[in-house]
Parts: C-alpha cells; sequence; structure tokens
C-alpha cells in the first residue's frame, strides 16, 4: 500500500483519514482518536494522482509528487489579479484572521459560506472573520493589502503550529490585534484532546492516535507524544507492523 493523500475530516461528519492506495482503489484509514496505527514507512515515490475512488499511480522518485504530478493550488498565490485564464471566483468570500498559540498570527480569506471549515483545516485555536466582500479578487486584494502593511502574514507553517500546541492563545496580543480591525465574528476552537507540552515533531504512522488538528496527527508512542505533518507522509509504502526505528524522546521521558 502507498500513501497517496489525507483528509481532515472538517469538511464532512467523518473522522480525518489516510487515503491509500491498494492495487488501484483508494482505502481511508481512519485517524479517530483512540485507534492504534502499527505500520512501518518503507520507500516513498511520486504518489500520482486520485481520480475519484481510483488511484493513477506513477513510479517516479521525487515524493510526494514528480514535476508532472505536483499541482499548486494557482488561488492562493493571487493578490487581487487572476492567474487563471479567466476569474471565475465570483461567490461571496471572507476575509479573516486566525490565531495559533500562543501569538501566532496570519490573514486568509475562504471561499466557503462557513469560514469556520477553512479556519479547522488549519487547524486554528482562535478566528475572526473581518468582513465578507462580493467575490474571490476583492477579498485577495484585502488580504494582500494587509499583509504588506501590517506585520500580519498570509501564511504560518506546520512547524510553527505544532511549536504552540499544549499552549493557549496570548489573549492580551490577540484582543490587541482584534482592536485594530471591524469585526463581524470571533470564534474559539477545541480539537476533542489535550496536550501538556508541544509533541515532538516525527515523521511515523505507529502509536495511538490522540487525535487531528488540522492536517497535524497526534500520537502517542512509548510514553512520548509525536505530531506528524499528514502531507509529510503522502509517497511512503506502508508496511505491516510497528516501526522499530529509534525515536527522538521528549525530556519528560528522563525524568
Amino acid at each position: 500500500m502507498q500513501i497517496v493523500g489525507y483528509e481532515t475530516g472538517v469538511k464532512s461528519a467523518k473522522a480525518a483519514a489516510l487515503l491509500l492506495s491498494r492495487n488501484g482503489s483508494i482505502i481511508r484509514e481512519s485517524l479517530s482518536s483512540g485507534r492504534e496505527l502499527a505500520y512501518t514507512l518503507g520507500d516513498r515515490w511520486c504518489a500520482g494522482v486520485i481520480d475519484g475512488a481510483e488511484h493513477i499511480p506513477c513510479e517516479r522518485p521525487s515524493a510526494p509528487y514528480c514535476e508532472l504530478h505536483d499541482s499548486t493550488w494557482i488561488c492562493a498565490r493571487c493578490t487581487g489579479t487572476c492567474l487563471k485564464a479567466e476569474m471565475d471566483c465570483y461567490q461571496e468570500h471572507a476575509v479573516y484572521l486566525a490565531a495559533f498559540a500562543p501569538a501566532t498570527f496570519k490573514v486568509g480569506v475562504t471561499g466557503r459560506s462557513d469560514p469556520t471549515v477553512r479556519l479547522r483545516e488549519q487547524g486554528a485555536d482562535r478566528g475572526a472573520v473581518l468582513q465578507r466582500v462580493e467575490n474571490g479578487r476583492i477579498a485577495r486584494e484585502i488580504e494582500a493589502e494587509i499583509a504588506r502593511t501590517t506585520p500580519i502574514p498570509d501564511s504560518v507553517r506546520v512547524p510553527m503550529k505544532v511549536e504552540g500546541m499544549g499552549r493557549t492563545v496570548d489573549e492580551g496580543a490577540w484582543n490587541r490585534l482584534l482592536s485594530t480591525f471591524d469585526l463581524e465574528q470571533t470564534y474559539e476552537f477545541s480539537y476533542g484532546f489535550e496536550l501538556d507540552s508541544a509533541p515532538i515533531a516525527e515523521t511515523l504512522a505507529s502509536g495511538t492516535i490522540r487525535g487531528t488538528k488540522g492536517r497535524v496527527l497526534v500520537l502517542e508512542r512509548n510514553g512520548d507524544v509525536f505530531a506528524v505533518d499528514l502531507r509529510s507522509l503522502i509517497g511512503y509504502e506502508l508496511l505491516e507492523g510497528t516501526s522499530r526505528r529509534k525515536l527522538q524522546s521528549s525530556l519528560g521521558s528522563f525524568s
């Protein structure tokens, strides 16, 4: 089997899942809390393409995708000047702020009618809708202007999010940020599990699932807690049986 994708579970009633390819068919490996994963990561190569319930493989060695299958969502690079042949984002868009504990913030846009879907997909701890506008072009212009004229970026990398896990949002910093904007609505999010400290960043597929936060899978194994970026698993061959590879331990393991 090969890991060819993942689902965060935010857009449906289903739990988050790894998408596995077996003989061209897609299998969902549920990542629901409490389940045990017992896989070893084998070789890694291009994850190919998912077409509905089928998988079209690719044997090229580049991972997670080769140059033929690596695609970037072009709208993510948009700053208001459409990069497509023809603009198609005519539905209402929301401009939002997201907070990641303890004090990492970003600005973003979403075309979803419920902006909390996008915020939870990103693993945000808090969120605030600044305004809704009539299309994506206007929203991207506003986003780019905020990112250009303030210290608020339009992206936050997964390692920064992992570093803040187990901590709470700095209320003072968040409220000071919000006070500089007119707000439509604010949100607080919970992901169904608690941590005493930041988990250890690792790439593995074995352990007891504590939960998921955006695209970060949290696993407990041998008394330590690990954070796995689900994207870092794409392309790997899955072998039955828990890996025997020695993993980094937290400082708490030696106390």
